[in-house]
């Protein structure tokens, strides 16, 4: 809570005017006193049409706005980031509100760097007196709506708090039901209350049709459904669309067995923030108490399907210890990998090595200079008579640029566009590249950062493991260094110095 004596109170009438300009417009051109807005809580809005982001929010604001300033205490200022005025009448057409005029740049300028905007749109919310009672009024337009009226931290308080107490006693109840909307609809258009859902274990399923990673998984999760549905087992999907357009979202869900959120329907946006949305597709799976199972389960049944079910702490700890090189690596009649001159390899053929899954491209800067270490590392682990294998999983973006790449490395690579990569770069959450996973010999995970290792250490980083980390880190031992003092000197992995 900031001290009394650092809270700074605007003045707004002076923020808002110019010395030739003492008023705002709104979009049919007409012109509003800026001492108009004495005693009302002022909403300024930073945005501009070319901002996808911004035009998505946009009637969001428009609507809490139309419900709000019905009190006679609200208005909003829009501060347009546009570049020409065309295309700024043309996105304030669709707003209800006043505007600094297009004309006033050194005003729109003084103001964003007064309230040091860091991205659009950004909504900053000042109350009766000039003083920011909202700095994020983004953010909480989406999350509580017009119930955020009127604004002032109280009431943003009191929301959080309610919100920290219903994730304490999470219920589906709580997840699906949002103010009259109280249903789920199947794929023939009936709506199916969601208390005939309770009690049930619940999939939440954030997708998108117009996704080729959802487009690939989608009729997977529906095998598995099904599967478990000719089981008996008590368990339902609950489709929530993110992007894409109505058409194509009423047009996929009719070939789908699975219920879902409307299109648009506002509990989707809410369910996005409440699990953190951060990757399609994703499945958030909750227990028949209502409480959250697990965050997101896409991978767990590309890699497991039906097995994988009730999607316990019990059944992943269980799935994790069962998991092979051949799980990870073979789907379906994809049960090979790539040697030189286009060989095909049998994953069973690398069961018992251990295995580097090396995920890189030739147009990343940072692949190309780490794979001259990696090929290092190779040869002296090779060369010890270990039992390694590389296999490349590729970001290319043409077959030529692999073939380029692939014909530089000494070992394995899955084919270029092998519908395998995006498993796994899903499975070991691959954010950028190169990245380098360590499997070992029974199939299990070793390390994600065998990258890190071989940069370190090079092949000394062999066999991945954390104990082999732990005495790197260590430092040589006593018998070590005995190795290392020849005709009287010492040498530390750096330099040899005499003893």
């Amino acid at each position: 809570m900031a001290d009394a004596e650092s809270v700074v109170v605007h003045d707004v009438q002076s923020i808002l005017s110019s010395s030739e300009r003492d008023y705002l417009v709104r979009n049919n051109g007409d012109q509003v006193k800026i001492e108009n807005l004495k005693g009302k809580k002022v909403g300024l809005y930073f945005s501009a049409s070319w901002c996808g982001p911004c035009k998505r929010f946009t009637p969001t604001l428009v609507e809490v706005y139309n419900e709000v300033s019905a009190k006679g205490d609200f208005e909003i200022i829009f501060v347009s980031a546009d570049k020409d005025e065309d295309a700024f009448q043309a996105y304030f057409s669709k707003m209800p509100w006043l505007a600094i005029p297009f004309s006033d740049s050194d005003t729109r300028d003084r103001l964003d760097e007064l309230f040091e905007v860091p991205g659009i749109p950004h909504l900053v919310i000042l109350d009766e007196n000039g003083k920011v009672a909202v700095e994020e009024g983004t953010e909480v337009v989406l999350e509580y709506g017009a119930e955020a009226y009127p604004f002032t931290p109280e009431r943003i308080k009191e929301f959080k708090d309610q919100e920290e107490e219903a994730r304490r006693n999470q219920s589906l109840r709580y997840l699906l039901i949002y103010k009259s909307l109280d249903f789920v609809t199947s794929s023939d258009g009936k709506q199916v209350h969601v208390s005939q859902l309770e009690g049930k274990t619940v999939g939440l399923y954030f997708s998108s049709f117009s996704y080729k990673g959802s487009a690939e998984f989608t009729p997977k999760l529906v095998k598995v459904y099904e599967e478990l549905k000719a089981k008996g087992e008590d368990f339902e999907i609950v489709l929530i669309s993110v992007g894409g357009d109505e058409e194509s979202f009423q047009e996929g869900l009719k070939s789908l067995p699975l219920l879902a959120l409307p299109f648009n329907d506002k509990r989707c946006e809410k369910l996005a923030r409440y699990f953190e949305l951060s990757t399609l597709p994703t499945l958030v799976i909750i227990g028949p108490d209502g409480k959250t199972l697990h965050s997101n389960v896409a991978e767990a049944i590309e890699e497991h399907g039906v097995i994988a079910y009730p999607f316990t702490p019990e059944k992943f700890a269980e799935l994790a210890e069962a998991q092979t090189l051949e799980s990870i690596l073979v789907s379906g009649d994809l049960d090979f990998v790539l040697g030189k001159d286009e060989v095909k390899i049998p994953v069973s053929d690398l069961v018992g090595k251990t295995v580097l899954l090396y995920f890189s491209a030739q147009w990343c800067p940072p692949c190309r200079m780490f794979l001259p270490k990696l090929i290092e590392a190779y040869h002296k682990i090779k060369a010890n008579g270990n039992a390694l294998e590389v296999v490349f999983i590729s970001s290319d973006k043409d077959q030529a640029s692999f073939n380029d790449f692939f014909a530089e490395m000494p070992w394995l690579a899955l084919p270029f566009g092998d519908s395998r990569k995006s498993f796994l770069s899903r499975k070991f959450k691959v954010s950028g590249i190169p990245k380098l996973v360590a499997i070992g010999p029974s199939g299990q995970t070793i390390t994600k950062e065998a990258r890190e290792l071989i940069t370190l250490y090079g092949a000394e980083a062999y066999p991945f493991t954390e104990e082999r980390v732990k005495q790197l880190k260590a430092g040589p031992n006593e018998e070590e260094e005995e190795k290392d003092k020849k005709d009287g000197y010492v040498c530390d992995g750096e330099v040899c110095s005499k003893a």
